[in-house]
């Protein structure tokens, strides 16, 4: 499933420019289950918003320097309201440190390793020491978890 996002880019005293990316879902293993019936779609965006934030949060390792514009003025109209990029990545790790506490002890890890860290299923059951198909389980009951912490429908 190819789905089109639209990113805004804008710098000091410069207009917002909008782009879009094409992004194949089904290339992650979050979306191999979607797409095979393993997960609800409620379950995938659960999943789809907690690796937004954690994007948004800038968790990932970073290889190169940052070439992005850093500013500490407040953007009018933005989604999260008149919030800096700083107070936004800060707004975005409390949403990721909440969801990952809401899915609980022990289930956070499967659900990390999915999610945000984009290993397979058998590849995170084996780091975690679990028997085959246990992840699945787990899975399923952690994203249910986050996306009653992300209120979704």
């Amino acid at each position: 499933m190819l789905v089109e996002k639209s990113l805004a880019d804008a710098g000091e005293g410069t207009k917002k420019v909008r782009r879009s990316v094409t992004v194949n879902q089904v290339e992650s293993p979050l979306g191999w289950l979607h797409k095979h019936g393993h997960l609800s779609l409620r379950q995938f965006d659960a999943g789809e918003q907690l690796r937004s934030d954690w994007e948004r949060a800038n968790l990932s390792p970073s290889v190169t320097m940052r070439w992005d514009i850093s500013t500490h003025q407040r953007r009018i109209g933005s989604k999260e309201g008149a919030l800096a990029p700083s107070e936004r990545q800060a707004a975005a790790r409390e949403r990721f440190d909440g969801a990952l506490a809401a899915a609980g002890p022990g289930m956070s890890d499967i659900l990390w390793r999915i999610v945000c860290a984009g290993e397979g299923m058998r590849e995170a059951e084996t780091a975690l020491g679990w028997p085959a198909r246990a992840g699945k389980l787990v899975l399923g009951m952690s994203l249910d978890r986050v996306a009653d912490y992300y209120r979704l429908k």
